[in-house]
């Protein structure tokens, strides 16, 4: 399905939310779900969330702005996510192979682990249409507790049962258009 501007997550998630973006007056973390997503170009990915207390819906937050636990709520935004959206047009993806799986991502050039949520990726925009421009975002939940939302050039997938070795071979990047006809 192709969404514009707005998505529901294939599932929510139970999240906590640092008030200083949400509260006149702040009062630390508060309990919140995770109930969508919103893509406008030029921008960070915003969170939608359902606050506990109130039950506010409140929209457009900072993917560094929540998070899974208390832990490392020093987090910044070009931590949690490396480009901006480019169109309002996107789908979402939640692969019921990689479903839960363990992923690494680099993240401002320091290795982290963590588990896949979902991935993104924007359509009907001239990036998507050239191979070397198109990217998909992969939403992981880190082991620190805090969310990333990374290309696929900075994530690889973690699976003892398929994966032989962690020697990443260099890759070219894909700038080559397919047709049979």
């Amino acid at each position: 399905m192709i969404f514009s501007k707005i998505a529901p997550l294939p599932t929510h998630r139970y999240v906590l939310v640092d008030s200083y973006f949400t509260h006149k007056t702040p009062c630390g973390f508060v309990e919140g779900m995770w109930v969508g997503v919103t893509s406008i170009p030029g921008r960070a990915w915003g969170i939608n969330i359902i606050l506990r207390d109130g039950g506010a819906l409140y929209r457009n937050l900072p993917p560094h702005s929540i998070g899974f636990n208390t832990e490392n709520f020093g987090w910044t935004l070009p931590q949690a996510q490396l480009w901006d959206c480019y169109s309002y047009h996107f789908t979402i993806v939640q692969s019921p192979i990689l479903r839960g799986l363990r992923m690494r991502a680099k993240v401002k050039g320091e290795l982290l682990t963590g588990e896949y949520l979902f991935h993104v990726t924007h359509v009907d925009d001239g990036w998507s249409d050239s191979p070397d421009q198109d990217k998909e975002f992969y939403f992981i939940k880190l082991d620190n507790g805090r969310l990333t939302i990374q290309p696929t050039n900075r994530i690889t997938f973690i699976d003892s049962s398929f994966i032989v070795n962690d020697n990443l071979p260099e890759l070219k990047l894909s700038e080559t258009i397919y047709s049979c006809e």
